[in-house]
């Protein structure tokens, strides 16, 4: 149950985009930057600069990373490949994977196939003499749950990289509409790797970003970390370049109450988060229309 109202939710949405970053009232640090080439540069940048501190102390670097945004792949992997940049000390574990109603891995070119996106746009563009080890490439599958637990919970996480959902899902961490167990913020954040349905509202928004609302083709199962193992990094990172799709969860996590409705929320319990968001992930319509008479 959401633990907010419908006047507290509109005055969230009612502050302009540019008041964000300092306002008095912030929750969580935010980032506004101004489009998605630059916040892709930044994503780049930041994972390169841990990566070469822990390389020049031939130390691993420990990664849970998204397959989406996808503004960072090509400024990364072209920055690694320029600069010589050894990922050999890279561990990548990635954050989560689509599944079809069977609970089953998505055929390869399925576009929500994230193994195959990573491979593509994340792997294989990065010199082979740099590249990734691929006993260091951790996907989640069905069967590799209890696996990929042990490797995670093996040695610190360094970073946590992740983008947000409509319902400020990280990774497919979203809000639980079972309406015969609902969950309290103290089991969300203890949520740990799983095969789950995906929410209706998460197809329907999947839907219309990728298949024109067609919304039968959407997978309608997942495969995901927990919000405890993504926030078990020392520093959680979430970027969004996706607009109207993302605005009303940003608005929550930032002001709002710790609430299941909007997992998000869970960063403003880190010691170390930060938000990122574009300008029109970062605005939103009710700030811009005052006129609005929404009935609070």
């Amino acid at each position: 149950m959401c633990s907010m109202t419908k006047e507290q939710l509109f005055g969230y949405c009612s502050i302009p985009a540019e008041e964000l970053e300092n306002h008095p009232e912030r929750k969580v640090p935010f980032r506004l930057v101004q489009n998605s080439a630059r916040m892709g540069e930044l994503m780049a940048e930041e994972l390169i600069a841990l990566i070469e501190n822990n390389n020049a102390m031939n130390w691993k670097t420990r990664a849970i990373l998204p397959c989406g945004p996808s503004c960072w792949y090509e400024p990364f992997t072209r920055l690694v490949n320029e600069r010589r940049i050894s990922l050999k000390n890279l561990v990548v574990f990635h954050m989560d994977e689509c599944l079809d109603w069977q609970g089953r891995l998505l055929a390869k070119n399925h576009p929500y196939n994230f193994r195959n996106e990573m491979e593509k746009r994340f792997y294989a563009p990065v010199s082979d003499e740099l590249a990734v080890e691929k006993e260091n490439r951790n996907f989640c599958t069905p069967d590799g749950i209890d696996s990929l637990h042990e490797k995670i919970w093996a040695a610190p996480v360094d970073v946590t990289f992740g983008g947000w959902g409509q319902d400020g899902h990280i990774a497919y961490n979203q809000a639980r509409r079972h309406p015969f167990s609902s969950i309290t913020a103290e089991e969300l954040r203890e949520s740990s790797i799983r095969v789950q349905e995906n929410n209706i509202d998460t197809i329907i928004a999947l839907a219309q970003r990728t298949f024109g609302s067609a919304y039968q083709f959407v997978p309608p199962m997942s495969v995901t970390l927990g919000v405890k193992e993504c926030l078990c990094a020392k520093k959680v990172r979430v970027f969004s370049d996706t607009g109207a799709w993302k605005q009303t969860a940003l608005r929550v996590a930032l002001f709002g109450p710790v609430t299941p409705e909007y997992p998000l929320t869970l960063l403003q319990e880190h010691p170390d988060a930060l938000i990122t968001a574009t300008i029109d992930t970062a605005r939103h319509p009710i700030s811009e229309h005052p006129e609005w008479d929404l009935g609070v």
